[in-house]
């Protein structure tokens, strides 16, 4: 790798850290910004949901289609930076972030909205790894560069916390399409700046081929398979096209494996890295934590707004606790899993999650926020938080030092492929249930006129939907049960002070920032 040289200590010095400072401004605006769109969205659902005219089953593609492109090309974004350059990479992942804001904010249907947001998947996959990179490769000195990735991690979560907050603030007062439309000032800003203040960068050495067929194979699979999924909303499960869409996905998803395993002189996921339980059994845990975190936040905005009646700015403020407390768990963690090893603290995690979530599958109409979905809600992402770090240190503690960063990338990846799967199953199951329970004959009050059958019927949809989301909490409290149980099965790691935990795997470890869908 080649570094960028330490900031001089003559007379220019003080230009130089200046010039330093802005880089990671800048660096830390497109971290945000890929931060900020997996949240900011989550509020402006409800109001996408009427406009664009989204089923309750295809309203879940808004947030897949990011998170399957991002975490299926998330690796190979990582790979990208060191072989094209690190300055060019990072330009050309804004670029194209920005341009998808542009499309998705224009988008006067479904489908370009779903292909816009896909696409800031894509940009963000390239983006994002690029970000960590120049920090790493500008900063050369120990303390320098730990005071930067402090900040980088700081802004990170920060994006992730403010996202609910600024997508409730859009939507209300403007229209949800400023959601998207909010990156673009900053991402032409941040554009700008980059070229002149950050210099260009290559990874020193043999360059690598990139395991293009493996990232598309994956990724092609992953849509596939949630495509099936989804599209049993409107068509049955045994249905030659179900069957053949699922089949599909398998082909394409055993690819993938074969690449990896024999076709690829240098894979993008190196499958003999999963011999580790620890890495593992963090990867599977993660998947299962992500379907049931993502598949909460999603249903949670839904039963806030529509059966609840609260308004875009309201909902924003209503996820600011469990913002606080996904931070205060993360920190406790952070504190904790050198010490007595990340297993324990993984499992207390999950078991308080699927708590939270458990409680929140008494919601129903007639409630207040503070009955059921205040205290769930926020038990929920306080044992998520608790669970994040931990899962990253023991998946980079179970493979050689020099990959700690491809095991924090394996992890990333593992907890977003786990939200588009988990958020389809979970949507779909829970739009059968509405329409299954809206079917069913029902004995209520003759309505007098025309209002008021308008009135009966909605009380009907909210309390019918209410049942619906409740159900979906029930089985994502059931899917991190089970990242509990797969917990297990990581290796009791030695307890070591957090000084004695190697530099190299603390810079690795993701951001548990709170992101809502």
């Amino acid at each position: 790798m080649t570094d960028a040289p330490s900031p001089p200590t003559g007379p220019g010095a003080p230009a130089r850290r200046h010039s330093l400072m802005v880089v990671l401004l800048v660096v830390c605006i497109g971290q945000f910004m890929v931060v900020l769109d997996v949240s900011v969205v989550n509020v402006a659902l409800p109001a996408i949901q009427r406009n664009l005219g989204f089923t309750e089953a295809n309203l879940q593609w808004v947030v897949t289609a990011y998170a399957l492109t991002f975490g299926g090309l998330l690796l190979l974004g990582g790979r990208l930076a060191d072989l094209f350059g690190r300055r060019r990479i990072f330009l050309v992942g804004l670029g194209l972030f920005t341009v998808a804001s542009i499309a998705g904010g224009l988008a006067q249907n479904q489908t370009t909205l779903v292909a816009a947001r896909a696409l800031q998947g894509v940009g963000g996959a390239i983006l994002s790894p690029a970000t960590l990179t120049i920090i790493t490769v500008t900063f050369t000195e120990n303390r320098a560069r730990a005071r930067a990735l402090g900040v980088w991690s700081a802004v990170a979560a920060g994006g992730g916390a403010a996202g609910a907050l600024f997508g409730g603030v859009l939507t209300d007062l403007l229209s949800w399409r400023w959601i998207l439309f909010i990156n673009v000032p900053i991402g032409i800003a941040a554009i700008v700046i980059a070229r002149v203040v950050i210099d260009e960068s290559h990874g020193s050495g043999e360059r690598q081929p990139l395991d293009v067929a493996g990232a598309l194979t994956v990724t092609a699979g992953l849509v596939a398979l949630v495509y099936g999924i989804v599209r049993t909303d409107q068509v049955p499960w045994g249905s030659a096209q179900t069957i053949g869409t699922l089949a599909l996905a398998a082909v394409l998803l055993g690819a993938f494996v074969l690449i990896e395993a024999r076709l690829a002189s240098h894979p993008l996921v190196p499958l003999r890295m999963f011999a580790s339980r620890a890495l593992s059994g963090a990867n599977a845990s993660m998947f299962c934590f992500g379907a049931a975190m993502f598949g909460m936040w999603f249903f949670l905005t839904l039963y806030l707004q529509q059966v609840l009646g609260f308004s875009p700015l309201t909902t924003g403020y209503a996820f600011l606790p469990q913002t606080a407390a996904i931070a205060v768990a993360a920190t406790v963690a952070g504190r904790l899993a050198p010490r007595i090893g990340p297993r324990p603290v993984i499992v207390v995690g999950a078991l308080l999650a699927a708590s939270g979530l458990f409680w929140l599958s008494f919601i129903g109409v007639g409630q207040s926020y503070w009955d059921n979905a205040f205290w769930g809600g926020v038990m929920s992402t306080f044992g998520m938080g608790l669970a994040f770090t931990p899962i990253a240190l023991a998946a980079t503690a179970g493979v050689r030092a020099h990959e700690a960063g491809l095991a924090s990338g394996l992890v990333n990846t593992a907890r977003q492929i786990g939200a588009a799967v988990g958020l389809a199953v979970l949507s779909t199951v829970v739009a059968d249930h509405i329409r299954t329970d809206l079917a069913l004959p029902r004995h209520g009050p003759v309505a007098a006129s025309a209002a008021q059958a308008r009135a009966i019927h909605a009380e009907l949809v909210k309390t019918v939907s209410a049942s619906g989301y409740a159900h979906g909490f029930a089985i994502a409290a059931g899917v991190a049960l089970a990242g509990a149980v797969i917990a297990l099965v990581i290796p009791a790691l030695p307890k070591r002070p957090v000084a004695a935990v190697g530099a190299e795997r603390l810079a690795a470890l993701p951001v548990p920032a709170p992101e809502p869908a």
